[in-house]
């Protein structure tokens, strides 16, 4: 069940937005052991990640954690780890590209 829509701002659903661009953007997928993962892996542990830092902030079985892993159950994780690998390879070659100039 999404939350507001089938899509939200080029993501698949208001969740997945949300804790991309709150919890997510600006993380390394190499500080998340992506090299030796694969998408699916990397998607698990981004979610394993975004539950530890929920878990970490709460009082485990607080009302509002229970919420909020209600409300991340819906994220696409692998939408996540898709946009993340590819936003690193972009600037990986753009990085290989200024210093071939």
């Amino acid at each position: 069940m999404t939350i507001l829509s089938d899509s939200y701002n080029g993501w698949t659903n208001y969740s997945t937005w949300r804790v991309n661009l709150e919890l997510i953007d600006g993380l390394d997928p190499r500080d998340m052991g992506w090299r030796r993962l694969d998408r699916f892996d990397l998607a698990d542990a981004l979610k394993e990640y975004v539950e530890e830092t929920l878990e970490s902030q709460q009082a485990q079985g607080t009302l509002a954690l229970d919420y909020a892993l209600a409300f991340i159950a819906d994220v696409d994780w692998r939408e996540i780890a898709d946009a993340m690998i590819e936003n690193y390879d972009m600037a990986e070659s753009e990085e290989d590209e200024s210093e071939e100039a």
